[in-house]
Protein backbone atom coordinates (compact mmCIF):
# COMPACT_ATOMS: atom_id res chain seq x y z
CA UNK A 1 0.00 0.00 0.00
CA UNK A 2 1.24 4.02 -0.14
CA UNK A 3 1.87 3.73 3.54
CA UNK A 4 4.55 0.83 2.98
CA UNK A 5 5.75 2.23 -0.28
CA UNK A 6 6.49 5.30 1.48
CA UNK A 7 8.32 3.97 4.35
CA UNK A 8 10.54 2.12 1.96
CA UNK A 9 11.12 5.51 0.10
CA UNK A 10 12.16 7.00 3.55
CA UNK A 11 14.34 3.88 4.34
CA UNK A 12 15.83 3.85 0.96
CA UNK A 13 16.53 7.76 2.00
CA UNK A 14 17.90 7.34 5.44
CA UNK A 15 20.42 4.27 4.51
CA UNK A 16 21.60 6.93 1.56
CA UNK A 17 22.02 10.13 3.94
CA UNK A 18 23.78 7.61 6.28
CA UNK A 19 26.62 6.34 3.98
CA UNK A 20 27.21 9.73 3.02
CA UNK A 21 27.92 10.63 6.11
CA UNK A 22 30.08 7.84 7.27
CA UNK A 23 32.12 8.82 3.70
CA UNK A 24 33.80 12.04 5.40
CA UNK A 25 35.48 13.64 2.34
CA UNK A 26 39.37 14.21 2.93
CA UNK A 27 41.41 17.21 3.62
CA UNK A 28 44.26 15.83 1.84
CA UNK A 29 44.60 13.07 -0.64
CA UNK A 30 47.70 10.86 -1.58
CA UNK A 31 48.07 8.49 -4.86
CA UNK A 32 50.64 6.44 -5.21
CA UNK A 33 51.41 5.39 -8.79
CA UNK A 34 52.99 2.48 -10.79
CA UNK A 35 55.86 4.61 -11.12
CA UNK A 36 55.83 5.37 -7.65
CA UNK A 37 55.19 1.76 -6.69
CA UNK A 38 58.01 0.56 -9.33
CA UNK A 39 60.87 2.85 -7.54
CA UNK A 40 59.70 1.86 -4.05
CA UNK A 41 60.14 -2.05 -5.49
CA UNK A 42 63.69 -1.14 -6.30
CA UNK A 43 64.26 0.45 -2.51
CA UNK A 44 62.43 -2.04 -0.66
CA UNK A 45 64.89 -5.03 -2.61
CA UNK A 46 67.69 -3.19 -1.76
CA UNK A 47 66.25 -2.79 1.70
CA UNK A 48 65.85 -6.46 1.74
CA UNK A 49 68.62 -7.51 0.79
CA UNK A 50 70.92 -5.64 3.37
CA UNK A 51 68.34 -6.93 6.07
CA UNK A 52 68.76 -10.66 4.82
CA UNK A 53 72.69 -10.54 5.00
CA UNK A 54 71.96 -9.40 8.07
CA UNK A 55 69.44 -12.22 9.77
CA UNK A 56 70.37 -14.29 12.29
CA UNK A 57 68.71 -17.93 12.01
CA UNK A 58 67.88 -20.57 15.24
CA UNK A 59 69.74 -24.09 15.49
CA UNK A 60 67.67 -27.00 13.91
CA UNK A 61 68.07 -31.21 13.70
CA UNK A 62 66.40 -34.22 12.66
CA UNK A 63 67.01 -37.43 12.15
CA UNK A 64 67.79 -38.74 8.59
CA UNK A 65 67.88 -43.22 7.62
CA UNK A 66 70.62 -44.72 6.04
CA UNK A 67 69.34 -48.43 5.78
CA UNK A 68 69.06 -49.65 9.18
CA UNK A 69 71.28 -46.77 10.51
CA UNK A 70 69.62 -43.62 12.08
CA UNK A 71 71.45 -40.53 11.80
CA UNK A 72 70.65 -37.66 14.16
CA UNK A 73 72.06 -34.31 12.85
CA UNK A 74 72.13 -30.89 14.30
CA UNK A 75 72.28 -27.69 11.59
CA UNK A 76 73.36 -24.19 13.78
CA UNK A 77 74.70 -20.73 13.15
CA UNK A 78 73.18 -20.12 9.99
CA UNK A 79 73.85 -17.74 8.09
CA UNK A 80 73.51 -16.15 4.66
CA UNK A 81 76.44 -15.09 2.40
CA UNK A 82 74.52 -13.97 -0.65
CA UNK A 83 71.30 -13.30 -2.75
CA UNK A 84 70.11 -12.06 -5.39
CA UNK A 85 66.97 -10.98 -6.79
CA UNK A 86 67.32 -10.77 -10.46
CA UNK A 87 63.78 -10.49 -11.60
CA UNK A 88 61.37 -8.83 -9.45
CA UNK A 89 57.90 -7.11 -10.06
CA UNK A 90 55.32 -4.99 -8.16
CA UNK A 91 51.59 -4.30 -9.23
CA UNK A 92 48.39 -3.43 -7.59
CA UNK A 93 45.35 -5.35 -6.75
CA UNK A 94 42.31 -3.29 -7.40
CA UNK A 95 40.00 -3.31 -4.36
CA UNK A 96 43.04 -5.84 -2.49
CA UNK A 97 46.33 -4.05 -2.30
CA UNK A 98 49.75 -4.51 -3.89
CA UNK A 99 51.41 -8.04 -5.27
CA UNK A 100 55.14 -8.59 -5.42
CA UNK A 101 56.75 -11.22 -6.79
CA UNK A 102 60.46 -12.19 -7.15
CA UNK A 103 61.42 -14.74 -10.03
CA UNK A 104 65.20 -16.83 -10.35
CA UNK A 105 66.10 -15.32 -7.25
CA UNK A 106 69.31 -17.54 -5.69
CA UNK A 107 70.92 -17.74 -2.23
CA UNK A 108 74.15 -19.00 -0.64
CA UNK A 109 73.84 -20.30 2.97
CA UNK A 110 76.49 -21.04 5.22
CA UNK A 111 76.11 -23.49 8.30
CA UNK A 112 78.04 -25.76 10.68
CA UNK A 113 76.88 -29.24 10.89
CA UNK A 114 77.11 -32.03 13.79
CA UNK A 115 75.76 -35.51 13.41
CA UNK A 116 76.15 -38.64 15.37
CA UNK A 117 74.71 -42.19 15.24
CA UNK A 118 75.57 -44.94 17.62
CA UNK A 119 78.96 -45.75 15.06
CA UNK A 120 80.21 -42.09 15.26
CA UNK A 121 80.50 -38.19 15.56
CA UNK A 122 81.50 -36.00 13.43
CA UNK A 123 80.82 -32.16 12.41
CA UNK A 124 82.03 -29.70 9.77
CA UNK A 125 80.98 -26.58 7.99
CA UNK A 126 77.91 -26.46 5.46
CA UNK A 127 77.42 -24.45 2.18
CA UNK A 128 73.67 -24.48 1.22
CA UNK A 129 73.05 -23.02 -2.31
CA UNK A 130 69.56 -22.40 -3.67
CA UNK A 131 68.18 -21.68 -7.04
CA UNK A 132 65.67 -20.69 -8.79
CA UNK A 133 63.12 -19.68 -6.48
CA UNK A 134 59.89 -18.11 -7.01
CA UNK A 135 58.24 -15.99 -4.15
CA UNK A 136 54.53 -14.24 -5.40
CA UNK A 137 52.83 -11.92 -2.42
CA UNK A 138 49.77 -10.10 -2.26
CA UNK A 139 49.66 -7.70 1.11
CA UNK A 140 46.25 -6.07 1.66
CA UNK A 141 45.96 -3.10 2.59
CA UNK A 142 42.81 -1.53 4.45
CA UNK A 143 42.09 1.33 7.73
CA UNK A 144 41.95 0.31 11.14
CA UNK A 145 39.71 1.33 13.41
CA UNK A 146 42.19 4.11 14.47
CA UNK A 147 42.57 5.73 10.95
CA UNK A 148 46.07 4.23 10.62
CA UNK A 149 47.03 2.36 7.58
CA UNK A 150 46.68 -1.53 7.95
CA UNK A 151 48.84 -4.36 6.02
CA UNK A 152 47.92 -8.12 6.18
CA UNK A 153 49.31 -11.23 4.24
CA UNK A 154 46.78 -12.04 1.74
CA UNK A 155 48.40 -14.88 -0.31
CA UNK A 156 51.95 -16.29 -0.81
CA UNK A 157 52.80 -18.57 -3.54
CA UNK A 158 56.70 -20.11 -3.10
CA UNK A 159 58.63 -22.98 -5.67
CA UNK A 160 62.38 -23.83 -5.42
CA UNK A 161 63.82 -24.97 -8.19
CA UNK A 162 67.13 -26.53 -6.34
CA UNK A 163 69.08 -27.03 -3.09
CA UNK A 164 72.23 -28.25 -2.88
CA UNK A 165 74.57 -29.29 -0.34
CA UNK A 166 78.23 -29.30 -0.02
CA UNK A 167 79.95 -30.17 3.09
CA UNK A 168 83.59 -29.16 4.49
CA UNK A 169 85.41 -30.61 7.17
CA UNK A 170 84.67 -34.08 9.05
CA UNK A 171 85.18 -37.56 7.49
CA UNK A 172 85.24 -37.51 3.39
CA UNK A 173 83.37 -40.75 3.81
CA UNK A 174 79.96 -38.89 5.38
CA UNK A 175 79.83 -35.64 2.71
CA UNK A 176 78.48 -37.83 -0.05
CA UNK A 177 76.36 -39.85 2.68
CA UNK A 178 74.82 -36.62 4.28
CA UNK A 179 74.98 -34.09 1.33
CA UNK A 180 72.23 -36.06 -0.75
CA UNK A 181 70.03 -36.78 2.88
CA UNK A 182 70.06 -32.80 4.00
CA UNK A 183 69.06 -31.48 0.73
CA UNK A 184 65.47 -32.80 0.98
CA UNK A 185 64.73 -31.47 4.91
CA UNK A 186 66.61 -28.03 4.09
CA UNK A 187 63.77 -27.64 0.75
CA UNK A 188 61.05 -29.12 3.16
CA UNK A 189 62.20 -26.77 5.96
CA UNK A 190 61.95 -23.57 3.08
CA UNK A 191 58.92 -24.76 1.52
CA UNK A 192 57.23 -24.89 5.51
CA UNK A 193 58.71 -21.83 6.22
CA UNK A 194 59.65 -18.96 3.91
CA UNK A 195 55.63 -17.80 3.70
CA UNK A 196 55.18 -18.31 7.57
CA UNK A 197 58.63 -15.65 7.98
CA UNK A 198 56.86 -13.55 5.48
CA UNK A 199 53.73 -13.43 7.39
CA UNK A 200 55.66 -12.55 10.27
CA UNK A 201 57.43 -9.85 8.86
CA UNK A 202 54.39 -8.12 7.47
CA UNK A 203 52.48 -8.59 10.88
CA UNK A 204 55.81 -6.87 12.30
CA UNK A 205 55.29 -4.18 9.47
CA UNK A 206 51.81 -3.67 10.66
CA UNK A 207 52.19 -3.55 14.65
CA UNK A 208 54.35 -0.75 13.41
CA UNK A 209 51.91 0.67 11.03
CA UNK A 210 49.87 0.91 14.20
CA UNK A 211 52.56 2.69 16.44
CA UNK A 212 52.35 5.75 13.07
CA UNK A 213 51.60 8.56 14.96
CA UNK A 214 48.65 10.13 12.93
CA UNK A 215 48.65 13.57 14.44
CA UNK A 216 52.22 15.67 13.33
CA UNK A 217 53.19 18.45 15.03
CA UNK A 218 53.70 21.43 12.69
CA UNK A 219 55.31 23.94 15.58
CA UNK A 220 54.78 25.58 18.80
CA UNK A 221 51.01 27.03 17.37
CA UNK A 222 49.78 24.18 15.58
CA UNK A 223 49.01 19.87 14.25
CA UNK A 224 47.58 17.92 11.37
CA UNK A 225 45.74 15.14 11.67
CA UNK A 226 46.68 12.52 9.04
CA UNK A 227 44.32 9.78 9.75
CA UNK A 228 42.55 8.00 7.03
CA UNK A 229 39.20 8.55 6.66
CA UNK A 230 38.31 5.65 4.58
CA UNK A 231 40.13 2.22 3.56
CA UNK A 232 42.64 2.74 0.83
CA UNK A 233 41.65 2.59 -2.61
CA UNK A 234 43.36 0.13 -4.94
CA UNK A 235 42.96 0.70 -8.81
CA UNK A 236 44.79 -0.97 -11.67
CA UNK A 237 47.09 2.13 -12.09
CA UNK A 238 47.32 3.74 -8.69
CA UNK A 239 46.84 3.61 -5.12
CA UNK A 240 44.66 6.71 -3.47
CA UNK A 241 44.67 7.51 0.14
CA UNK A 242 42.34 9.72 2.08
CA UNK A 243 43.69 11.71 5.00
CA UNK A 244 41.25 13.62 7.12
CA UNK A 245 43.85 17.01 6.88
CA UNK A 246 42.85 18.69 9.75
CA UNK A 247 44.82 21.40 11.52
CA UNK A 248 44.68 21.90 14.73
CA UNK A 249 45.38 24.79 17.59
CA UNK A 250 48.09 22.10 19.49
CA UNK A 251 46.19 20.80 22.67
CA UNK A 252 42.69 21.85 20.87
CA UNK A 253 41.14 19.17 18.57
CA UNK A 254 37.87 20.80 18.12
CA UNK A 255 36.71 20.52 14.36
CA UNK A 256 36.22 23.35 12.45
CA UNK A 257 33.02 24.69 11.95
CA UNK A 258 33.13 23.63 7.98
CA UNK A 259 33.51 20.94 6.10
CA UNK A 260 35.96 19.58 3.37
CA UNK A 261 34.38 19.77 -0.25
CA UNK A 262 35.24 16.51 -3.16
CA UNK A 263 37.58 17.16 -5.28
CA UNK A 264 39.51 14.37 -7.46
CA UNK A 265 43.33 14.20 -8.63
CA UNK A 266 44.34 14.12 -12.00
CA UNK A 267 44.47 10.90 -14.14
CA UNK A 268 48.12 11.25 -14.99
CA UNK A 269 51.08 8.92 -14.03
CA UNK A 270 54.53 10.30 -14.71
CA UNK A 271 54.89 11.20 -11.68
CA UNK A 272 55.86 8.80 -8.32
CA UNK A 273 53.20 10.59 -6.15
CA UNK A 274 49.87 13.37 -6.42
CA UNK A 275 49.65 15.06 -3.30
CA UNK A 276 46.52 16.62 -3.55
CA UNK A 277 45.78 20.00 -0.72
CA UNK A 278 42.08 20.81 -0.27
CA UNK A 279 41.17 24.49 0.58
CA UNK A 280 39.56 22.59 3.24
CA UNK A 281 43.10 22.38 4.91
CA UNK A 282 44.40 25.45 4.35
CA UNK A 283 41.57 26.71 5.69
CA UNK A 284 41.45 24.48 8.88
CA UNK A 285 45.46 25.12 9.48
CA UNK A 286 44.32 29.57 9.00
CA UNK A 287 41.38 28.87 11.72
CA UNK A 288 43.74 26.85 13.96
CA UNK A 289 46.32 29.56 13.87
CA UNK A 290 44.03 32.03 14.42
CA UNK A 291 42.45 30.48 17.33
CA UNK A 292 46.12 30.13 18.49
CA UNK A 293 46.77 33.69 18.89
CA UNK A 294 49.23 33.38 15.94
CA UNK A 295 48.27 36.42 14.06
CA UNK A 296 48.15 38.61 16.61
CA UNK A 297 51.86 40.07 16.65
CA UNK A 298 53.95 43.31 18.22
CA UNK A 299 56.45 45.03 16.63
CA UNK A 300 58.53 45.37 19.62
CA UNK A 301 61.18 48.47 20.59
CA UNK A 302 63.73 45.84 19.58
CA UNK A 303 62.30 45.15 16.55
CA UNK A 304 61.31 48.92 15.46
CA UNK A 305 64.99 49.37 15.64
CA UNK A 306 65.96 46.40 13.47
CA UNK A 307 63.38 47.34 10.74
CA UNK A 308 64.22 51.10 10.82
CA UNK A 309 60.46 52.10 12.33
CA UNK A 310 60.52 55.13 13.45
CA UNK A 311 58.42 58.71 13.62
CA UNK A 312 60.87 60.19 11.03
CA UNK A 313 59.07 57.86 8.72
CA UNK A 314 55.60 59.85 9.23
CA UNK A 315 57.17 63.11 7.47
CA UNK A 316 56.35 61.76 4.14
CA UNK A 317 53.31 60.40 5.35
CA UNK A 318 51.43 62.35 7.88
CA UNK A 319 53.76 65.06 9.00
CA UNK A 320 51.96 65.91 12.23
CA UNK A 321 53.27 63.03 13.70
CA UNK A 322 56.53 63.93 12.63
CA UNK A 323 56.58 67.38 14.02
CA UNK A 324 55.43 66.27 17.23
CA UNK A 325 58.27 64.19 18.03
CA UNK A 326 61.86 66.17 17.88
CA UNK A 327 63.74 63.02 18.65
CA UNK A 328 62.90 60.38 16.34
CA UNK A 329 61.55 57.48 18.13
CA UNK A 330 60.92 53.75 17.54
CA UNK A 331 57.36 52.96 16.10
CA UNK A 332 55.37 50.05 17.98
CA UNK A 333 52.94 48.16 16.47
CA UNK A 334 50.18 45.93 18.12
CA UNK A 335 47.97 44.10 15.43
CA UNK A 336 45.64 41.30 16.33
CA UNK A 337 43.38 39.41 14.26
CA UNK A 338 39.62 39.79 14.78
CA UNK A 339 38.58 36.80 12.54
CA UNK A 340 40.50 33.94 11.08
CA UNK A 341 42.26 34.96 7.60
CA UNK A 342 39.88 34.08 4.46
CA UNK A 343 41.48 31.76 1.89
CA UNK A 344 40.45 31.85 -1.23
CA UNK A 345 42.14 29.46 -3.67
CA UNK A 346 41.80 29.60 -7.84
CA UNK A 347 43.05 28.23 -10.84
CA UNK A 348 45.82 30.46 -11.16
CA UNK A 349 46.10 32.40 -7.72
CA UNK A 350 46.11 31.00 -3.43
CA UNK A 351 44.67 34.75 -1.71
CA UNK A 352 44.83 35.26 2.07
CA UNK A 353 42.65 38.02 3.56
CA UNK A 354 43.62 39.24 6.96
CA UNK A 355 40.98 41.14 8.89
CA UNK A 356 42.23 42.93 12.41
CA UNK A 357 43.07 46.01 14.19
CA UNK A 358 46.36 47.81 14.73
CA UNK A 359 47.58 50.12 17.65
CA UNK A 360 50.25 52.23 16.84
CA UNK A 361 52.52 54.12 19.69
CA UNK A 362 55.70 55.97 20.19
CA UNK A 363 58.82 54.55 22.32
CA UNK A 364 59.84 57.35 23.81
CA UNK A 365 63.69 58.42 25.03
CA UNK A 366 62.64 57.52 28.44
CA UNK A 367 60.95 53.99 27.33
CA UNK A 368 57.55 54.97 27.96
CA UNK A 369 55.04 54.66 25.59
CA UNK A 370 52.75 56.94 24.06
CA UNK A 371 49.59 56.35 21.95
CA UNK A 372 49.31 57.29 18.35
CA UNK A 373 46.24 56.12 16.52
CA UNK A 374 43.81 53.22 16.16
CA UNK A 375 42.74 51.58 13.45
CA UNK A 376 40.89 48.59 11.78
CA UNK A 377 42.74 46.87 8.28
CA UNK A 378 41.84 44.73 5.92
CA UNK A 379 45.33 43.90 4.48
CA UNK A 380 44.88 41.05 1.24
CA UNK A 381 47.87 39.31 0.68
CA UNK A 382 48.78 37.10 -2.33
CA UNK A 383 49.93 33.34 -1.23
CA UNK A 384 52.82 31.94 -2.40
CA UNK A 385 53.03 27.71 -1.72
CA UNK A 386 56.68 25.96 -2.14
CA UNK A 387 57.95 22.56 -2.18
CA UNK A 388 61.37 21.88 0.26
CA UNK A 389 61.54 18.54 1.42
CA UNK A 390 58.54 16.49 2.45
CA UNK A 391 57.10 20.10 3.71
CA UNK A 392 54.53 22.90 2.27
CA UNK A 393 56.25 26.31 2.45
CA UNK A 394 53.90 29.30 3.05
CA UNK A 395 55.03 32.40 2.27
CA UNK A 396 52.74 36.12 2.07
CA UNK A 397 52.72 39.17 -0.01
CA UNK A 398 51.36 42.32 0.70
CA UNK A 399 49.04 42.81 -2.31
CA UNK A 400 46.56 45.90 -0.52
CA UNK A 401 45.87 47.39 2.33
CA UNK A 402 42.60 49.23 3.82
CA UNK A 403 42.71 51.17 6.83
CA UNK A 404 39.57 52.18 8.97
CA UNK A 405 41.00 54.49 11.28
CA UNK A 406 38.89 54.63 14.45
CA UNK A 407 41.27 57.50 16.69
CA UNK A 408 43.94 59.75 16.65
CA UNK A 409 45.41 61.66 19.30
CA UNK A 410 46.99 64.00 16.38
CA UNK A 411 43.48 64.54 14.39
CA UNK A 412 44.58 63.69 11.21
CA UNK A 413 41.38 61.07 10.98
CA UNK A 414 41.16 62.89 7.07
CA UNK A 415 44.09 61.54 6.00
CA UNK A 416 43.70 57.81 5.64
CA UNK A 417 45.60 57.10 2.52
CA UNK A 418 48.60 58.45 3.85
CA UNK A 419 48.47 56.66 7.16
CA UNK A 420 47.52 53.51 4.96
CA UNK A 421 50.59 54.58 3.04
CA UNK A 422 52.56 54.11 6.49
CA UNK A 423 50.90 51.35 7.94
CA UNK A 424 51.63 49.68 4.47
CA UNK A 425 55.50 49.98 4.62
CA UNK A 426 55.16 48.85 8.11
CA UNK A 427 53.70 45.95 7.35
CA UNK A 428 55.90 44.83 4.12
CA UNK A 429 59.21 45.73 5.76
CA UNK A 430 58.25 44.28 9.76
CA UNK A 431 54.99 42.66 10.28
CA UNK A 432 54.87 40.47 6.97
CA UNK A 433 58.88 39.25 7.13
CA UNK A 434 57.27 38.24 11.02
CA UNK A 435 55.02 35.94 9.90
CA UNK A 436 56.65 34.49 7.20
CA UNK A 437 58.79 33.34 9.14
CA UNK A 438 56.31 31.27 11.59
CA UNK A 439 55.29 30.19 8.61
CA UNK A 440 58.20 28.99 7.12
CA UNK A 441 58.89 26.08 9.45
CA UNK A 442 56.21 24.58 6.44
CA UNK A 443 53.63 22.34 6.63
CA UNK A 444 54.89 18.46 6.84
CA UNK A 445 53.41 16.79 3.54
CA UNK A 446 54.39 13.03 4.60
CA UNK A 447 55.93 11.46 7.12
CA UNK A 448 58.57 8.95 5.25
CA UNK A 449 62.18 8.65 6.93
CA UNK A 450 65.23 8.98 4.74
CA UNK A 451 62.88 10.33 1.66
CA UNK A 452 62.52 13.59 0.03
CA UNK A 453 60.35 15.33 -2.90
CA UNK A 454 62.00 15.64 -6.16
CA UNK A 455 60.68 17.87 -8.87
CA UNK A 456 57.88 18.83 -6.97
CA UNK A 457 55.40 20.50 -9.64
CA UNK A 458 52.49 22.67 -8.00
CA UNK A 459 49.08 23.00 -9.99
CA UNK A 460 46.70 25.51 -8.26
CA UNK A 461 42.82 24.70 -9.53
CA UNK A 462 39.80 26.35 -8.15
CA UNK A 463 39.22 24.88 -4.44
CA UNK A 464 42.24 22.62 -4.35
CA UNK A 465 45.77 22.32 -5.73
CA UNK A 466 48.13 19.43 -6.46
CA UNK A 467 51.44 18.41 -5.64
CA UNK A 468 53.33 16.11 -8.51
CA UNK A 469 56.60 14.86 -7.52
CA UNK A 470 58.93 11.91 -7.89
CA UNK A 471 60.82 10.67 -4.52
CA UNK A 472 64.36 9.93 -3.33
CA UNK A 473 64.62 7.91 -0.87
CA UNK A 474 68.86 8.39 0.89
Amino acid sequence: DKGEKMLKTWYSFLLCWLSMQLEANPGLKVRITQKGLDYGRRIGMELLKQAVLKETFPSWSGQESFSVVKVNYVISRLRINAVDFPETSASFIPGTGISLSVAHASATISADWRMNTWLLKDQGGITVSISGLFIAVIFKVSRDSTGRLSMLLHNCQLSIGSVKVKLNGGSSWIYSFLSGFLEKPIHTKLDENLCLNIKYKIQMMDAQLRKHKVLSQIDAFAQIDYSLVSSPAVFKSHINLDLKGTVYPVGNHTDPPFVPAPFALPNQGDSMLNLGVSSYFLKSASLAYYRAGAFNITISKELATTFNLNTTLFKDFVPEIALSYMTACPVLLKLMATSPPAVSLNADKCMLQITGCVEVFAVLPNSTTQYIFTGNLTASTRVNLTVTGQKLIISLLLKRLQLFLLHSTLGFCEEISVVENFLSNALQSAVIPVINDKLGKGFPLLNLAHTTLTGPVIKMNKGHLVISTDVHYK
